[in-house]
């Protein structure tokens, strides 16, 4: 009997007599039994090939979920996270309530009532579906466990019974409470994000606790599909899932209709990716690089926490001082035109297209957003990003770039529809126009007593430009050499007082063989002590001097800062910073100014932690320094920081004293020849910090521009966080020194052993005055 005769047959059963009825029920029967025994064969022939061939358990019962490697500062702020996999493993106990209700609302209600699978819930989402009501899936979160960790997503009878079996199987091993812990850790919820915990802080900037009931039925409302529901890129979808979730547990009594219609009505932003708590890429890329030469391809999967020495809060100073300070200099050299060229189509979803595929190619740098122009006049422009609302850019906005907007514009500078410009926001939501600069800056501090970095930042933005300027940089540091030759200088006899002749000055060895001149940049003074000389950063001074004690000497003696003697000439060029130094060695360098004479290693990284807090490595404790592991006299670490302190109060760091308003700031400026190199070197108390700017491949920055215009600024925005609250620092002449004429000498130095004058023609009065002093005593 056909199946569609017996089911004619079955529609006329009312009709028909009860012997026919009988017969009828019979054939009704056996066929069900045919079909009942039909699938008793097939499910035994599927589990005779499904249970010999199930994955390993211990993938579940020994869980080790693949976890990045997370950076943070010394203050617990995340920098920096490496992995192809975003998680935070969770366990169940931490996650709100809120969040758990939410899930199992939308995802499987009964999900603690049930051994696995839910055969109501499949014939309750049958009916559902059929009758269009909810959609429900019929997989319960003990079978997405499953199909999660041992099974592929392949619409087949043997992997759903796989998928059942093993559901059955994790019930009777684990607890309700660890499948649903497992689930809500591994789970993809798009964005590279595995897991709630790492979820909420992708899109919200949110730690779990601190989730509002229409955060949680976002996230909880991502699982069934993190593509079509992912609120980064499909908002009116997520925000349309968010709503059934909420609808879900208004309807299982786990919300009221008070907190329902409050959640609907939250508006809430969405962030695109992980945010950081503090803007530290290069330091992240140091400290990853560190941790792949030790472990390897377990560095990104193994949980790995590293924390660094820096200070989150000196940290974010360091690198908003460098973005702030790159766009002033940026600003002071003017609009260069826009960034590219589109020709915009007319169809309006073609030029959405055209817009995308553009701006792809300019990707935002952190408050620099690209934007291509759909709309200018001289009074407005309008521009679309690659996200966002349409900016609009009026009135001062358009001043940086007025000359852009005129109608005999050149081409190149022009700015036109189908422009692709710069903008950014300031704190009242007003749009200006902008640049991404063509120059570049790094910023390293360190504590003078230790090494331990507090801060860096490798370049102006690590996404453009993934090159450490701080540590890979080796650029001519101009006059911030010279307080190391002085310092060689004390060795020698001289001191702050000794009087040189600020007079033009020819020497053979110059280009073409010409005679040699160097200038200073404020003209001769004749006589000047050489504290006036480095205050004033005089540069035929510093070359006399240096001609005094011996470029040999000198280069030997830079050795001892740490700097390589190999990328210093042996001549006299090198007093006005011929050679080659990093932003780091220049730390490191004066630092042992700082300290009293001590040579730091730079060190970052303080300890290292498993994914369960457990310590793998922790940095020692500095041992004591002892007197004889100084690298320069203590005597002379004292007057080369006395004379320092003479170049920031009144001299060409000036700026930072009259801006910071303390008297314990210490450093010096540095403008290589043609201004291609700006430096700023200092410290206050056990802070050292130094600053940099330059091009990539140099060039000259500019005639108006030097160190204390370029550099020093970044280092005083730096320093007014870093001594916040921090006492004057004092120094203590230490034994041996005494005062001489008004300035400190060595004590050996005192009588006629020490360099008084050089180059200076001394008048015969002020010799009588010397020898009648001398004699009496004075």
């Amino acid at each position: 009997m056909s199946f569609f005769s017996t089911a004619v047959s079955f529609l006329a059963l009312p009709f028909a007599t009860a012997s026919y009825r009988n017969d009828l029920r019979r054939t009704l029967l056996a066929l069900g039994a045919d079909i009942v025994l039909a699938l008793f064969v097939l499910v035994g022939a599927t589990l005779v090939t499904v249970l010999p061939s199930l994955p390993a358990f211990d993938v579940v019962t020994d869980y080790r979920p693949k976890i990045p490697l997370r950076i943070y500062t010394a203050d617990g702020a995340l920098l920096g996270e490496f992995g192809d996999e975003h998680r935070d493993f969770t366990p169940i106990g931490e996650i709100p309530p809120v969040l758990k209700e939410a899930l199992l609302a939308i995802e499987d209600a009964r999900f603690y009532e049930h051994s696995g699978v839910d055969y109501r819930g499949v014939l309750r989402a049958l009916v559902a579906d059929l009758s269009g009501g909810f959609r429900q899936g019929a997989s319960t979160i003990t079978m997405q466990v499953a199909r999660t960790f041992f099974l592929s997503r392949e619409k087949t009878v043997k992997r759903k019974l796989t998928e059942v079996v093993l559901a059955y199987r994790i019930e009777s091993a684990l607890s309700k409470d660890r499948i649903l812990e497992l689930y809500m850790n591994q789970i993809y919820l798009g964005q590279r994000t595995h897991g709630f915990a790492s979820a909420a802080r992708t899109y919200f900037n949110k730690r779990l606790p601190e989730l509002t009931l229409a955060e949680a039925a976002m996230l909880a409302g991502i699982p069934q599909n993190p593509a079509k529901h992912n609120p980064a890129v499909n908002p009116l979808r997520a925000k349309a899932r968010q709503e059934l979730v909420l609808k879900r547990m208004l309807q299982l009594g786990k919300i009221t209709q008070a907190q329902h219609d409050e959640a609907v009505g939250q508006a809430l932003t969405i962030g695109h990716r992980l945010q950081f708590e503090a803007h530290a890429d290069h330091v992240a890329e140091l400290v990853r690089q560190e941790l792949h030469a030790q472990y390897q391809g377990d560095t990104y999967t193994r949980g790995f926490n590293v924390y660094t020495t820096l200070d989150k809060a000196e940290q974010n100073a360091a690198y908003d001082a460098v973005r702030r300070n790159v766009l002033a200099y940026d600003q002071r050299h003017g609009y260069r035109g826009p960034e590219a060229f589109v020709e915009l189509p007319d169809n309006a979803e073609e030029r959405d297209e055209a817009i995308e595929r553009t701006l792809a190619r300019h990707p935002g740098s952190d408050n620099l957003i690209a934007a291509v122009v759909t709309e200018v006049s001289a009074k407005r422009v309008r521009a679309e990003p690659a996200s966002g609302d349409t900016l609009e850019i009026k009135g001062d906005g358009l001043r940086f770039a007025a000359r852009a907007l005129q109608a005999n514009a050149k081409m190149d500078l022009k700015i036109r529809v189908g422009s692709v410009v710069r903008a950014s926001q300031d704190g009242k939501g007003r749009w200006s126009i902008s640049q991404m600069p063509e120059v570049d800056a790094a910023f390293v501090a360190i504590n003078a007593e230790d090494g331990a970095y507090r801060a860096l930042v490798g370049g102006f933005d690590f996404s453009r430009n993934q090159f450490n300027h701080v540590t890979r940089a080796w650029r001519q540091p101009g006059s911030s050499i010279k307080p190391f030759v002085y310092s060689a200088a004390l060795e020698k006899g001289f001191s702050p007082a000794t009087l040189m002749n600020d007079a033009p000055l020819s020497l053979p060895g110059g280009a073409d063989g010409q005679p040699w001149e160097p200038r200073n940049d404020d003209g001769f003074d004749g006589p000047i002590s050489l504290r006036e000389a480095l205050a004033r950063s005089k540069n035929v001074i510093a070359v006399r001097l240096l001609q005094a004690i011996s470029p040999p000497y000198a280069r030997d003696y830079l050795q001892r800062f740490g700097f390589d003697a190999a990328k210093h000439p042996a001549n006299l060029t090198m007093t006005l910073g011929s050679g080659s130094v990093t932003p780091l060695q220049m730390a490191t360098a004066y630092a042992v100014f700082a300290n009293g004479g001590f040579k730091v290693s730079p060190r970052l990284i303080e300890k290292i932690t498993d994914a369960r807090g457990n310590v793998l490595w922790q940095a020692p404790p500095p041992p004591p320094r002892q007197d004889e592991q100084r690298v320069i006299d203590a005597r002379n670490a004292f007057i080369i920081d006395s004379m320092l302190r003479e170049v920031v109060s009144r001299g060409t760091g000036a700026q930072a004293s009259q801006r910071l308003a303390r008297s314990d700031l210490a450093g010096k400026t540095g403008t290589t020849s043609d201004a291609v190199d700006g430096w700023f070197a200092g410290y206050a108390g056990n802070v050292v910090a130094v600053a940099w700017m330059g091009h990539d491949q140099p060039k000259s920055l500019g005639g108006r521009e030097f160190g204390a215009t370029l550099a020093l600024p970044i280092w005083i925005d730096y320093m007014r966080q870093a001594l916040s609250g921090k006492p004057i620092s004092e120094r203590k002449p230490p034994p041996g020194v005494s005062v001489v004429d008004g300035d400190w000498v060595y004590d050996e130095f005192k009588g006629d052993d020490g360099v008084k004058t050089l180059d200076v023609e001394v008048s015969p009065l002020k010799s009588i005055f010397d020898a009648i002093r001398k004699a009496f005593g004075g």
